[in-house]
């Protein structure tokens, strides 16, 4: 049997605006992956503990609020402090391409703007899960 790709959707921060969130995760979850979805206004560091009590593949955010370039990082620097360097970070919302740059530059995945398809975003997942799989 094949093992599911697990991927962890988080709103951090203020932000109340969940539908774009939700929306992706029915997506992974329709295309046979493993979503668990945080809810509403969560902490780097919940972000953070629910990755490590859920054993996932990949940590998606959805920021529209624009503490991208504070939340990101955190999330980042957590992730590496509880030994998950292997979680892959990602995400989307309002992201002004040269901080899309930025954040890449600092270890973010891929970042996911407004008009992306959902079928680019399914396919990113299946495409970077089976190269992590693979390279195990």
């Amino acid at each position: 049997m094949e093992e599911k790709i697990r991927v962890l959707v988080a709103k951090p921060g203020l932000d109340g605006h969940d539908r774009g969130a939700k929306v992706v995760a029915r997506a992974l979850r329709d295309a046979g992956m493993e979503v668990i979805y945080t809810g509403l206004h969560q902490t780097p560091e919940m972000i953070v503990e629910a990755a490590l009590q859920e054993d996932v593949d990949f940590v998606a955010l959805s920021i529209l609020s624009g503490a991208h370039m504070t939340i990101f990082p955190r999330i980042l620097k957590l992730l590496k402090e509880k030994g998950l360097s292997d979680v892959k970070v990602t995400g989307g919302g309002i992201i002004p391409a040269e901080d899309m740059i930025q954040l890449e530059k600092m270890g973010i995945d891929r970042l996911f703007g407004p008009g992306t398809t959902l079928e680019e975003i399914v396919e990113y997942f299946r495409s970077k899960a089976v190269r992590k799989k693979a390279a195990v």
